[in-house]
């Protein structure tokens, strides 16, 4: 069972060179990965499992900062070692604001219009870092710079 999920056929695809390089550092030519494919189906998606888990862990490990944002949030997040530290916009649903609008989003940076609360917070992990980065990438929070936490960060002071 993985600790993330298991990578689709396209993504293995996408990583045949580094799942070969896998296979060959756990010593399976590749002529023993074709029986295995045949003879022990468990064993072949178990490797792939395992294989999925490292893509993942390198990937979330470099992690610095991630984004959310909707028309009436932004959530930015810096991905610390031992904790997760928002900045965030936020406007009531009755105003007319498009945080994924980026010409909006720039003049907001700027000068907040009146009604946007803008905060920060921070938290520890649950369960860790990288399980928790995982599940904030599955629900939507994209990978990013630190350009727009640090502007947002400006703002607040």
């Amino acid at each position: 069972m993985t600790k993330y999920r298991t990578l689709t056929l396209s993504e293995l695809q996408e990583l045949e060179k580094e799942f070969v390089e896998f296979l060959v550092i756990n010593g399976i030519p590749a002529e023993d990965w074709e029986r295995i494919k045949i003879e022990e189906p468990k064993t072949a998606q178990h490797t792939i499992e395992v294989f999925s888990d490292v893509v993942f862990d390198t990937i979330l490990k470099k992690i610095r900062f991630l984004e959310k944002r909707d028309t009436h949030q932004l959530h930015l997040f810096q991905c610390l070692a031992d904790q997760l530290v928002l900045v965030a916009m936020e406007a009531p649903a009755s105003e007319d604001i498009d945080f994924t609008n980026p010409d909006f989003l720039a003049s907001a940076m700027l000068t907040p219009p009146s009604g946007i609360k803008v905060y920060t917070s921070s938290k520890s992990y649950q369960p860790n870092r990288e399980q928790e980065l995982f599940q904030m990438l599955q629900n939507g929070c994209l990978i990013s710079d630190d350009k727009l936490f640090k502007a947002l960060c400006l703002v607040l002071r």
